[in-house]
């Protein structure tokens, strides 16, 4: 039951983060275009993701050896943090 704990927390964290974002919107324009074959944009697009989840993964695992898992939470929270003031910084300077 905790892997289904941890699959549900990983995707539901992933999936939202990842609505809107460049890759997302990339892969829109991709798929607009209408002499595109869709299954080759769609299994290029997901190719290049599990591609970037993988080193995610590796690296994560690398790290995790050498820097407390605890530490590296932290510096994760704070990174997302800092991206989410910088994003309202920067959507308060250009309005």
């Amino acid at each position: 039951m905790e892997n289904w704990k941890l699959f549900g927390t990983v995707f539901a964290t992933v999936f939202l983060a990842e609505i809107g974002d460049k890759t997302q919107l990339a892969t829109f324009l991709f798929a607009s275009d209408r002499q595109a074959a869709l299954w080759i944009v769609f299994a290029a697009a997901s190719a290049a993701l599990v591609a970037s989840t993988v080193i995610a993964v590796l690296a994560g695992t690398a790290l995790s050896r050498v820097v407390d898992p605890k530490t590296l939470q932290i510096l994760a929270g704070v990174g997302f943090i800092a991206v989410g003031v910088w994003t309202l910084i920067d959507a308060f300077r250009t309005s």
